[in-house]
């Protein structure tokens, strides 16, 4: 016992303990506390700049709403915008202007309430038929505040939510008036037009017939020399003639009347009487077709159809040119003898002159050693193509995409107007209902070709 009561208190001393875990705590709430402030900063900064975010985010839609607003009071077109309940939301100045009711007003009302009643089961259909694309050109009548009536033209458009869902429809337009005063001043300018382009044509064919006078002017010239030498001739004969039957009449003896007959040569006279006539006949009959073919090529008229045979008609367009042209070219052909065509005869032989004067001008500018032009037919079953090309220098490729352009030449100033091409290629189309192309020969030189339908006259 006294040993036991001899031993020391063994209990520990926590003081040092309880220090330490205090000094151990402290640290850890106060990281803590900087963590929870960091947090709380970054937040705050995260804050304000979505905040910075908005505000030009609300800025720039303000912008849009001020631009969208300024782009719709602008419109010289009514715009309507309504839900699928036909109720109005929102005008523009344009539809305030023509019915005098100002927006505020117009915002909330029923659709129909702008129109005439007879037009009120149109207007409540709008979202039925909008479900299947947009109207069109519908015609409507607006009413003004003062019952007056306003004819308009308007197109209705479905209006689509995030969903594509149908949340209504916009409605634009304008007054027929003007729609009527537009088309009134476009059908004006389209008759000046067509004017303009028969001047052209006739201006054309004026410049085209001077550049014929000298072969024309040949052409007259031999069947006119032939009733000339004829009719001098006819004269002769007239008074041997008159020499003749006088003495007939005025002495019974017959012996003096054959003697005077031998001398006068009356046999001879009366044996040329025919062909002097006949050859007279002939030239006046071609004195008259040259003048019946220049004057239906230089008087712009509306032709008809008819059998014409087209050789024929190239042969003449190639006599009339190359008469008046200083260089004569080589001429090669490859056509049948006779093709019968039913087309416009005139208007073809004013296309054929105008492509076979291009090509002699070409080669006169070019000069070649020797002058050649080739001139072929090819037949389908539908068509006949008519190939007229030289052995000149071709044309530029740069060119050929305006060779039928109006005004378009590569002559000199004064030697053309540009206007032959586009003439003839518009006669191709749509007078004679084929066409014409421009190229180039592999072989070098231009060749033009002319299509004309290969068909029967209709009952």
């Amino acid at each position: 016992m006294t040993h036991l009561q001899s031993q020391p208190s063994q209990q520990p001393d926590l003081s040092g303990l309880l220090t330490a875990k205090q000094q151990h705590t402290q640290p850890v709430e106060e990281q803590v506390w900087i963590d929870v402030i960091q947090q709380m900063d970054s937040i705050y900064t995260e804050l304000v700049q979505n905040q910075q975010e908005l505000e030009a985010k609300n800025t720039a839609l303000e912008d849009a709403q001020l631009y969208i607003q300024s782009v719709i009071s602008s419109m010289s077109d009514i715009l309507i915008v309504c839900d699928n309940h036909n109720t109005i939301s929102q005008v523009n100045s344009a539809l305030e202007s023509i019915t005098g009711i100002n927006a505020e007003s117009l915002i909330g009302q029923a659709l129909v309430n702008l129109f005439t009643p007879e037009q009120e089961n149109l207007i409540q259909d709008f979202p039925a038929q909008l479900r299947s694309g947009a109207l069109i050109d519908i015609e409507v009548n607006l009413r003004h505040k003062t019952q007056d009536i306003t004819p308009m033209a308007i197109n209705c458009s479905p209006l689509h939510d995030h969903k594509n869902r149908l949340a209504g429809y916009v409605i634009t337009g304008r007054p027929l008036g003007e729609l009527r005063k537009a088309y009134s001043e476009l059908h004006q300018a389209h008759e000046q037009l067509k004017s303009t382009q028969q001047r052209l044509i006739q201006s054309e064919k004026m410049a085209s017939l001077g550049r014929l006078v000298a072969g024309v002017a040949h052409e007259l010239n031999n069947p006119i020399s032939f009733l000339y030498a004829n009719m001098h001739a006819l004269q002769n004969y007239e008074k041997r003639l008159q020499t003749y039957l006088t003495a007939i009449h005025s002495t019974p003896r017959v012996a003096g009347c054959q003697q005077l007959r031998t001398e006068l040569n009356i046999d001879k006279i009366l044996n040329d009487l025919q062909p002097l006539i006949t050859g007279s006949l002939e030239g006046a009959e071609r004195v008259s077709e040259i003048v019946r073919n220049l004057r239906q090529f230089a008087t712009p008229q509306t032709q008809q159809k008819s059998y014409f045979d087209i050789v024929v008609l190239i042969q003449r367009a190639c006599a009339w040119v190359l008469n008046a042209a200083e260089l004569k070219p080589d001429i090669k052909t490859d056509y049948p003898k006779q093709l019968t065509l039913f087309n416009n005869k005139g208007y073809i032989h004013q296309i054929l002159i105008n492509l076979i004067q291009n090509a002699v001008d070409s080669i006169a500018e070019l000069s070649p050693h020797t002058p050649q032009l080739y001139i072929s037919i090819q037949t389908t079953k539908s068509k006949i193509n008519i190939r007229i090309h030289d052995n000149g220098h071709g044309i530029k490729q740069q060119d050929i995409i305006r060779i039928f352009d109006p005004f378009f030449t590569t002559k000199p100033a004064g030697y053309g107007t540009g206007l032959g091409l586009y003439i003839s290629y518009g006669l191709a189309v749509e007078q004679c209902h084929g066409d014409l192309t421009a190229a180039n020969r592999p072989q070098g030189g231009a060749v033009f070709t002319l299509s004309l339908p290969n068909e029967a006259p209709h009952d």
